[in-house]
């Protein structure tokens, strides 16, 4: 069940392949992330100490009943990812080829546990993303022009 996303990154990223990973969360953070109290803006993920992946910049909020009071630095803190060795091994040759990135997509809850879906992404230049926009907005034109055309064939039929 998909709880957060990022709206941003299929924009701004091409993406080459796709992982999901747990995150290792506290238990206010799990019920925060629940609430949907959490934002994917900014963050990426990264490897640390050449054997594990943290999920860094990545927000999570206060969760509404929550009596103690976090520190606003904990709500950005780095977050540790749960792969297995060979996952690992598969996105560290692959960000070390030149203009790889992994990007967080969208936090996701299976068998009621987060588990962040991320993308090994390569980063779109301005002109692609007008190009992106552009081919949008005529996909969308000819949905109109058809949906406009099947509705006024339908009225000559009767």
């Amino acid at each position: 069940m998909l709880l957060v996303k990022n709206r941003s990154a299929s924009f701004d990223y091409e993406i080459i392949e796709k992982f999901t990973a747990g995150i290792v969360l506290k238990g206010y953070e799990v019920k925060a992330v629940k609430e949907k109290k959490a934002n994917l803006a900014g963050a990426y993920v990264q490897l640390l100490g050449g054997s594990e992946l943290y999920a860094v910049n990545m927000y999570i909020g206060h969760y509404s009943k929550q009596s103690q009071k976090t520190l606003e630095s904990d709500l950005r803190r780095t977050r540790k990812l749960l792969l297995t060795n060979s996952e690992i091994e598969k996105v560290r040759r692959m960000l070390q080829q030149k203009g790889r990135t992994a990007v967080p997509l969208a936090l996701l809850l299976e068998h009621n546990m987060v588990k962040l879906e991320f993308a090994i992404a390569k980063g779109r230049k301005q002109a692609q993303k007008k190009h992106l926009e552009k081919e949008k907005q005529i996909q969308k034109d000819l949905e109109r022009e058809a949906k406009e055309f099947n509705r006024s064939e339908g009225l000559t039929d009767f």
